[in-house]
Order: structure tokens, then sequence, then C-alpha cells
């Protein structure tokens, strides 16, 4: 297959795609009053039909006059900056991005710091917060971008690894949902919900180099109406890719850190081309070694992406990723296993001692120490996972108020996870060890389209889309064997010759999402939106190899799901905004989760026709300020989380004691995000954001033919009620340094409450120098004062109760790790 890629990469960047929509022949009437800078800008985005990003610090107390007539986009918005020392940045059919112009001469203009780490959702009718691109860029090299989210209010983010790269141990939490509720998106391209096995796309750190990322925008409601997402009840995340540049460039990073961890980075821009083309392509190589047991992360990943005008209204992109990626797990661990073997336990150290181990379970005996059991923990598990994920987008004006884009995307995925399995000795014939290798293969084939169009009729704008996505989705449980000793060369692979199949099925997803909104400026200082989507899901499923097989199919669908919302600006610095959004989350097609995870066709057939797919009905209120030194926010909202699905047993009476999926009632969210950014002296800024989140569960729970188990009034699984950040930054231009620090209260795993994990505090120090534009040393320390602490829960499920500890389901946080990157351009 990484042939396949490869062959791939070459005939993409051979390609002449990418888009560039500028227009400038085009005139548009503008009606804009005479009012503060900033106002005036926002009138321009509405009547130009652009969304348009500016500092609002720098236009503060500036006002501009009057703009009445016709004019094309540019010409007007080049009147209304002139003089308020502004430049455009980047221009696009859709987006047009300003800066504050640097000064004549100043040489380090290319390293000035821009205005905000991260900007507080100013102008929109929702709770939304922009993680900027400089903000991406303080990370280490190889970072998830998701540990960047942490910063925001309300969002708690964790993972075993420094890095947070580690996929079956990194969670997110938001007003009481958990990673698979989110929905998330590159450059608008749906990445499916980033679960740990996931069936419908893939993580954020496989499908871009964490060099490439642009700003990201979180949305803790449902995000925009036209979010390519089934699975956003509890969110959105939008990531970005950053944008080719005009001119010539390379960029070389290389990182080196604890654990043996290293990591090459390389980018070459071609700059603007003869035939006006741009094209970047980026390669990496990480190798981030465990901080406990032994193994490794290993990843080569290529980014390739060309932008091309075609014509004076019409642009294209495209982009493509490609990934091959192996890493070895970290061990489950337990409150109980944390008490008897400490917090640096993990994996078995030898394959003989495996082996050893390995004949105690299947026969009986006592386990050397300092083994209080033979299968507490085995000899290694892990995965490999290789995808290719691309698309092609136009955007494209096709009138002076109608413009719009489109875009096609592919993924391909193929995947293995992998443990040592102590209790399926191999076969003689396959080996004779008492040691096999259980395995799970996944089979992704991903394609879909996205279209959307926006008209500008003045005081409104009418925003609508279409997104159809057909998944396939293949997924087999599988025994391999291992050679009696023999220690394995690599673990880590794409086994052959299977001694026994546990099952082979096959999924298919049909998705089609359409919306239509309205924006109505309906005075100078009130906004009011409406609009609404609707949402198709229908999964196939076919046992091709089963003892149980379920041949079958289920849809989810609801065609009105509405969101509203208003914003009103007293002046230049204060606003308020106010929302409502319903939306539904749709099933998952696979063996490990969803309707197909039920134990029989009886199973599924008994709750296929009333099985309900979940909903969110989500309120919001707020008030954010902002001027040239600080920017505030503070919302309110509640969330009432219906249909909530949970596996469960039902009685032989009905089918014989399988296990299946059902509705087991409500979930209510309510709390409070404040955020702040402060600007307090030069060069220095102190950020900080605190929420609170009371999210209970609101029945208890009734399995089908069990005992009623009480979790009303229940804290929900791996939710906090209190998060808070901290950031204290230095910045200029040269000298560079931030000290951060996250908490988090209790949480708990087990939907009775009685197995409680403590808060916990963690710090991380970033600092670095900018020697010239061509030079920059960087160090990042990670957990900084060497906490010891939960980070992810649930990473084996959630359980009933568990007062003693002993299910393992948790995984310890990094000790202190430090890394050093050098960074060169050219």
């Amino acid at each position: 297959m990484f042939r396949f890629l490869t062959t791939t990469a070459i005939v993409a960047a051979a390609l002449p795609s990418a888009a560039y929509a500028q227009e400038q022949a085009a005139r548009i009437s503008f009606d804009i009053r005479a009012s503060d800078t900033a106002s005036a800008l926002n009138q321009f985005a509405q009547q130009a039909g652009v969304h348009v990003i500016f500092p609002y610090d720098a236009v503060a107390g500036h006002r501009s006059s009057a703009l009445c007539g016709s004019f094309t986009r540019g010409e007007a918005l080049r009147r209304l900056i002139a003089g308020h020392g502004l430049v455009i940045v980047q221009e696009s059919a859709t987006m047009i991005s300003l800066k504050v112009a640097p000064e004549d001469g100043d040489p380090s203009a290319s390293v000035k710091p821009v205005a905000e780490i991260v900007v507080l959702g100013q102008g929109q009718s929702r709770q939304v917060q922009t993680v900027s691109t400089k903000a991406m860029a303080k990370v280490t090299g190889g970072t998830s971008p998701l540990r960047s989210l942490s910063r925001l209010p309300g969002v708690n983010f964790d993972s075993s690894d420094a890095h947070g790269t580690y996929e079956a141990a990194t969670q997110l939490s938001i007003r009481g949902f958990l990673t698979d509720q989110m929905g998330y998106t590159l450059d608008g391209v749906p990445l499916g919900n980033m679960q740990y096995r996931n069936n419908n796309g893939l993580s954020i750190n496989r499908a871009l180099l964490s060099e490439n990322n642009g700003a990201a925008t979180l949305s803790q409601g449902s995000g925009a109406l036209g979010t390519a997402s089934t699975s956003n009840i509890g969110g959105t995340v939008d990531f970005t890719s950053i944008n080719t540049t005009d001119g010539f460039g390379i960029d070389f990073e290389q990182s080196y850190g604890s654990a043996n961890s290293w990591r090459s980075f390389a980018r070459i821009n071609s700059g603007e081309l003869p035939w006006r083309g741009k094209l970047a392509v980026s390669y990496a190589h990480d190798r981030q070694g465990k901080w406990k047991g032994w193994g490794e992360q290993v990843q080569d990943q290529i980014n390739i992406k060309y932008v091309q005008p075609l014509g004076a209204t019409v642009k294209s992109t495209t982009y493509l990723n490609l990934i091959d990626r192996r890493e070895d797990d970290y061990n489950d661990t337990s409150l109980a296993r944390l008490k008897t073997y400490g917090w640096d336990f993990d994996n078995i150290p030898t394959f003989a001692m495996a082996e050893q181990l390995a004949r105690i379970t299947q026969n009986g005996g006592t386990a050397p120490a300092p083994y209080q059991a033979a299968d507490h923990t085995v000899y290694q598990g892990g995965g490999v996972r290789r995808d290719l994920l691309g698309y092609e987008k136009l955007e494209y004006r096709l009138s002076p108020r109608l413009s719009g884009h489109s875009t096609v995307y592919l993924h391909m995925d193929k995947g293995i996870g992998t443990w040592a399995d102590p209790y399926d000795p191999t076969p003689a014939a396959y080996g004779g060890s008492p040691v096999s290798v259980s395995a799970m293969r996944y089979d992704i084939n991903r394609k879909g389209a996205i279209s959307r169009l926006k008209f500008n009729a003045g005081r409104h704008v009418v925003e609508g889309g279409i997104w159809y996505e057909h998944n396939d989705f293949n997924q087999g449980s599988y025994l391999y064997g291992l050679q009696a000793g023999v220690t394995p060369t690599r673990f880590q692979q794409f086994y052959t010759n299977p001694f026994k199949t546990n099952f082979y099925n096959q999924y298919s997803t049909q998705t089609i999402q359409f919306d239509i909104s309205d924006n109505w400026q309906a005075t100078d200082n009130l906004r009011l939106n409406a609009g609404f989507k609707g949402v198709s899901s229908t999964n196939k499923a076919h046992s091709v190899i089963s003892t149980k097989p379920i041949d079958g199919s289920i849809k989810a669908r609801n065609w009105f799901l509405p969101t509203a919302g208003l914003l009103y600006t007293l002046d230049g610095n204060s606003e308020f905004f106010a929302d409502y959004t319903r939306n539904m989350a749709a099933f998952v097609a696979s063996t490990s989760s969803g309707p197909f995870s039920s134990s029989s066709q009886a199973g599924f057939n008994y709750i296929r026709g009333d099985l309900k797919p979940e909903m969110t009905n989500t309120f919001e209120a707020g008030y954010r300020f902002h001027n040239a030194d600080l920017q505030l926010s503070l919302t309110g909202y509640y969330v009432k989380f219906t249909n909530r699905l949970l596996a469960s047993s039902i009685s032989a009476v009905i089918v014989g004691n399988q296990n299946v999926l059902q509705n087991v009632g409500s979930v209510s969210s309510r709390g409070i995000e404040a955020a702040a950014n402060w600007r307090f002296a030069p060069h220095w800024s102190v950020y900080g954001s605190w929420a609170y989140n009371d999210a209970t569960y609101d029945d208890d729970v009734q399995p089908l033919g069990g005992s009623r188990v009480a979790t009303k009034g229940k804290q929900v699984v791996a939710s906090p009620r209190n998060v808070g950040s901290l950031e204290l930054g230095y910045d200029n231009s040269a000298l560079w340094a931030t000290l951060s620090g996250h908490y988090r209260s209790k949480r708990y795993y087990s939907y009775l409450n009685d197995s409680e994990l403590p808060g916990a505090a963690n710090f991380d120090l970033s600092a670095g120098y900018r020697f010239n534009r061509h030079i920059e040393l960087q160090v990042n320390v990670m957990n900084l004062m060497n906490a010891h602490y939960i980070a992810s829960t649930g990473t084996a499920g959630f359980v009933t109760s568990d007062p003693k500890g002993t299910y393992t389901t948790l995984q310890t946080a990094a000790p202190r790790q430090v890394f050093a990157t050098i960074k060169l351009h050219y």
C-alpha cells in the first residue's frame, strides 16, 4: 500500500489544482455608515459576503467615514483601511485577513508576534474561540493540536504521552461530552469522530503535520450549521492547514528530547510559479520513545498542498496527506495496581518472561515476583495505521453577490491493532508459543463531496450547502501464531496467515446533509441568524465470517434540526450573544460499538425498530468585551442530552442473554465559562479561563431484563466539574517564554460515582529565542513539577461500580519531559 501512496503523492504533486477567489472586476453596491472602524469592517464583511479577520486592538479608537456607491471588493476595502495601519495578508472568495502594517525598515517584521494567542469569538452569535497559528507553533513538533485547545474555557484534554498523540489514550472532555461525541474537520473536510478504532475518519495527527497547523476553532455547542459531521452533539473543532507562501522558502526543524525522542521536519514552498500556482511539500520522520516500559511511536508523514488561480474569480486547492504510523501501547492500569506496582509499571520486559506467565495463566501456578497474578500485564500491544487523505477544493464567485465553494475528498485507511494474548496459545503448526497475537484489522474507504453557496442581499446573507459521504468500513478479528522461544523482531506489523478468524464484518454508511440559513443585520447593532439542517445516515452490516452473524440496516434521520441566534453590539468593544441549536448523532457502524455490536442477529432485531439516535438541545448566552489590551468572555449554557445510548444485557426470556444497545434516558449539563486575555505591559500578556460544568444523569438505568442501576443525579463519567487554565507569556519578537498551568477537579470512571479520581494540576514551560529571521531555538518542558496524576480514563470503557479500584481503564500522565528544537528558515 505504501508504494501506492508514494506513487499517488508524486502524481498529485504534479497536478495543477488549488484555488484563489479574488473578486477584482465585479462591482458591489456598498452602503456603509460612518462608525468606528471595527463596526465599519463588520458592515463591509456583511455586504461583501466575506469573512474578515482583523486585529481589533489595532483599530480601537479609530473611526471610518461613510462609504456609499459601487466599488469592487478590493477598492472598498482599501478605502476603509486607508490611514488605519492595516494591510491585507490573505484574500480568497470567502475570507480576507488583515494585519498591522510592519514598520519601514524593521528587519524583524516577518517574525513580529501576532496580536492574540486566543481569539474569544468576537462577532459570533455562539460560544466559539480560536487558538492562533502562533500558539500552535510554540509547542514541540509532533504535538497534537488538541493539547493547544486545553487552554480554552471548559476544555480538558488528557493523554498518557507528553505530545498527546498516543491515540488509544487521548481524551477530550467538554461540557460532559467526550472525544467521540464531538465533530472534527480539516479545512472543512470531515475527520469523523476521532475515536480509537475509528470507523469513519482519522485523528488530526494523522491528517496533518503539526508544523502545518493553522488556527483551530472550537465551538463548545454544536458548531456551524453546515459542519460536515454526524457526531458533533457536544461541539466542533475546525482545524486548518497553513497557506502556501508567495515567496520561495525552505524550513527545517530538528527536535530531540526525553525518552530518546526525536523528530525531523522539512518543508519547501515554491513561491508563486510562472503560471501563478504555489506549491508546498512537507515531510517529517517522528520517533517518540515510551516513558515507561519499552517501545516507541514511529511515523513517516508527507503533506502536499497546491494552490492555483483559475481566472479572476476561481481558485483551486489540492491537498494530499500520506502517513505510515506504528505505535506501541501504554498498558491500562487501575487504582489498585498503582498501589501494588507503582506508576512506572508497564509491559513485560522479555518474551521469555511473557511465555512463562502465559503458561501459568493457562495451566495454573504462582507468578514470579513482582507479579501478583500472571495476567496483570502483557508483553506488547499497539497498532499500525496507513492513511491517504486528499481533497480538491474550488472557491468561486459567480456574481458580485453570489459566491461559494465545492470540495471532493477521499480517505483510505489500512490499520491493525495488536496485543500479545496469553489466553490463546499458538498451535504447534503455527509456531507453538504459549503466546499468540490477537489482532483487530480495519479498512476504511471513504469518499464524499461538499458544496456551499452564499448570497449577499444587502442586510441579509443567505447561505446553504449539501454534504454527501459514502463510507465502506471492514473489520475483522484474528489470532496469529508466534514461534516458541523466539522473540518477535517486529511486533507491530500487518500479520498474515491467521490460525483462527473470530469474525470478519463489512459495513457501509451513506450520509446526506443539507442546510440553509439567513443572517440578517436587523439594525446597525443587532444581527439575527436562523436556519436548519437535515441529516440522513443509513448504516448497513454484512457478516462474512462470524459464529453469530448480524446482517441488516438501521437509519438515523431528522430533516429539521434548527438553530437560531442573535448578536447585539453595544459599541466597538462590547457585545451580547445568545443562541439555540438542536442536533442529532448518527449511529456508529462497527463491531466494537453501536447497534451492530449486539451479540447476535436476535439482539439486533430486537432493538432495531425502537432504537433512537442521540439528540442534544443547546442554549447559550454570553457577553464579550474587546479593546486594545483586554479580551473578556463570559458564557452561560444549558444542554439537554436525550436518547443516551448504553450497551446492556437483556434476559434469556427475551432473546437469550444478549448484549444490546438501548436508550437509557438523558443528561443535563449546565454551567458557566469565563476567559480573559490581558496584555498588561509591553511584550507581556496573561490569559486565563475557568469553567464550572454540572453534568449529571437525569435517570436511573433500567437494563432490559436486569436490575435498576441508580445513576440519577450522578456526575457524568470522565467529566470534571471545574476546569481552569492560566498562562503567562512574554514575547519581544526575539525572546519569548510561556508558563502555563491546567487544573481539572475530581472525576469518576464508574456510573455510580464510587470510584473517584482526585483533581490534579499540571504546569508546562516553553521558551525560545529568534536569533534572526533564519534561526530559532525552542525548549519545551512538559509537566514541569513532575506531578503524578491520572490522565485519560475509560480507555477500556466505563464500569457501573468499582469501589475497590480494580477495573483497569486508566492511563497515568507522563512525568516531566524536556524537548529542544532548532528551526531554520531560508
